[in-house]
């Protein structure tokens, strides 16, 4: 885990090596470990270190391989590369470090693009070939890793966070009112390449982008995930899934393992930190550290689930730590947690994870975590409903998408934002463009792949990058490994959204950890005070939403800001989160970043 950045000059001038450290520096805590810098001509890479694989200075980067011609800074970890690196010894290569960062230049030379197949595990990286003078930006399936950009004819800038690219001059920092609509329909989620600046770009998931010396840029997409199914997938039976889901599941945990430095999990006490947290305990893994957070409760609705996770700690004998935060604690760590978004983040349990990284970084440098089981095993509650549309209906499907899942409708955010700022319904436009696509025949399936390759990806994907990397924390996500998601894919959906979602991942779970764990109502990562605006939360709403720069920014009507004012509680999205808050966080960002 790490940082990076980088300029590519196609005018003939020399990269500006100062605006690269300064870009560098801005990532400072992706990578507290050290830092490295390489220019020469035209192109500048920087690097902040995070060292998890390899702790010697053997793996420092910018990685240069001078008798390939090739260099690389790379951000993640690649999980199988002990594997590949006997693979790539047994055809003649040499190494000179035993990470796995060597691992890509040398497949890459070996095998070309054709390596990114290769690799098992989550990265973004800029590769570039001495002699041919072409750079490389790849970027992990399911876009674990980060990776944002600003070109124009002159040059491109490349960063692992948004806010490192403002550091250099000349990014058209205007909002993107297609973005702002996805933004305020999508509960923040803004899908690539857009980023809520119109001069911002990122690199879209399972892609790759071919820079040429001469400013041609090339983009393809090297993996996608389909959710066709094969005549034995359809007569497979559930058991048969089930015992795949858990086996392919533990090669995933055990995978997320390989490192310099020990492992934790960090354990909400739900259905899926639950089982990594079993898994890690059958695979035999000592001393293992599990963490929780808890907040106040508000109106009786509960802050923690110290509860459940007490439980699996106590059934595994972890090494546990709870974390319990006072409400003045939230609040005044809510600017360091909005700053530390590298795009605004809505999802009220952000600063959840900033406040639990920051606790865990003290004692772990490597975490495992549960991110997206929900997405990949049907585990919400909108997704029944799309198994009741009948196929083929593409028009009914993306409307009954738009009814369990967008924030607000088009008419709504007409409402909201100044006219200047509205014109299409970009967001219906977006999902009918992504269900249209082949390789998906149903409206579940349909839906179940948006969620997976884009609502994921940048929402609770990037939330929890941003706030473990904002203490040098590096989280891995076993459900995420893209084994275990094309599996997914191919079970039907009724073996999934059965008894309430996630059936056959809760039902192979039986076998691991214990059933109060699996048959408990669903939770979610708790932070009322954020749902449920009152006393100083609501002031400070209040404040970001009146501020100068709010007023002066002109973006929102102050009629739509003053009725939500009147009753905040009576503003709740479908998804639970509340429509003033979302609004104040989307100024609290752009102010914090002085954009």
């Amino acid at each position: 885990m790490c940082g990076i950045a980088g300029e590519l000059r196609f005018d003939g001038g020399l990269a500006d090596v100062r605006t690269v450290v300064e870009m560098t520096q801005t990532q400072s805590r992706r990578g507290p470990d050290g830092e490295g810098l390489f220019s020469l001509g035209a192109r500048c890479f920087g690097h902040r270190r995070l060292s998890i694989m390899d702790l010697s200075l053997r793996a420092h980067q910018p990685f240069v391989d001078n008798g390939l011609g090739m260099g690389i800074v790379f951000n993640g970890a690649i999980y199988n590369h002990h594997e590949l690196r006997e693979e790539l010894a047994a055809r003649g290569y040499e190494f000179s470090s035993t990470g796995d960062t060597e691992v890509i230049i040398k497949a890459w030379h070996a095998w070309g693009p054709k390596a990114l197949d290769r690799f098992y595990g989550m990265f973004a990286f800029a590769l570039w070939e001495r002699d041919s003078g072409i750079t490389y930006l790849a970027r992990d399936r399911l876009g674990i890793k980060p990776l944002y950009y600003t070109a124009n004819a002159k040059r491109l800038r490349f960063a692992s966070t948004l806010p490192a690219l403002l550091a250099g001059e000349g990014v058209d920092t205007w909002l993107d009112p297609q973005a702002l609509h996805h933004y305020l329909s999508f509960h923040a989620v803004v899908p690539a390449p857009l980023t809520i600046l119109r001069g911002v770009r990122k690199l879209a998931p399972g892609s790759l982008m071919t820079v040429h010396p001469d400013g041609r840029m090339e983009h393809a997409r090297w993996w996608n995930l389909g959710f066709d199914r094969s005549a034995e997938d359809e007569r497979c039976s559930f058991e048969d899934w089930k015992s795949r889901v858990l086996e392919t599941l533990r090669v995933s945990v055990k995978r997320r393992l390989v490192s310099d430095v020990p492992v934790g999990v960090l354990l909400s006490g739900g259905l899926d930190s639950s089982l990594i947290t079993g898994l890690l305990a059958e695979a035999g893994t000592t001393d293992l550290r599990t963490y929780s957070i808890g907040f106040e409760a508000v109106d009786e609705e509960a802050g923690d689930e110290f509860r459940y996770s007490d439980l699996v700690a106590r059934h595994y004998g972890t090494v546990h730590q709870k974390l319990q935060v006072p409400g003045d604690l939230l609040l005044e760590t809510l600017p360091e947690a909005i700053q530390a978004m590298a795009e605004p983040m809505v999802s009220h349990d952000a600063v959840a994870f900033y406040l639990l990284s920051q606790a865990v970084s003290k004692h772990s440098r490597v975490v495992q975590s549960g991110q997206g089981a929900d997405e990949v095993f049907g585990g919400y509650h909108w997704y029944p409903p799309m198994a009741q549309i009948p196929d083929p209906d593409p028009a009914a499907a993306v409307d009954a998408y738009r009814r369990v899942f967008f924030d607000r409708g088009h008419e709504e955010i007409g409402s909201l934002l100044q006219s200047t700022w509205v014109s299409e319904d970009w967001s219906t436009q977006f999902v009918q463009a992504h269900f249209s696509q082949p390789g998906a025949g149903s409206a579940i399936d349909r839906a179940l792949r948006l969620d997976t390759t884009v609502m994921l990806v940048d929402d609770p994907v990037k939330r929890v990058d941003n706030m473990t990397m904002a203490f040098g924390l590096e989280a891995r996500v076993p459900f995420l490994d893209h084994e275990l998601v094309e599996l997914a894919a191919r079970i039907p959906a009724r073996h999934k959204i059965a008894q309430g979602g996630k059936h056959v991942l809760k039902e192979a779970a039986r076998q691991v950890i214990p059933a109060e764990v699996i048959d408990r109502p669903k939770g979610y990562f708790p932070v009322p005070a954020l749902k449920y605006l009152r006393g100083d939360f609501l002031d400070y709403v209040r404040d970001t939403l009146g501020s100068r720069a709010a007023r002066e920014r002109g973006l929102f009507r102050r009629d739509a800001i003053d009725r939500m004012f009147e009753a905040p509680d009576e503003h709740i999205t479908p998804l639970r989160g509340s429509k003033l808050w979302q609004a104040a966080l989307l100024e609290a960002w752009l102010q914090a970043h002085r954009i």
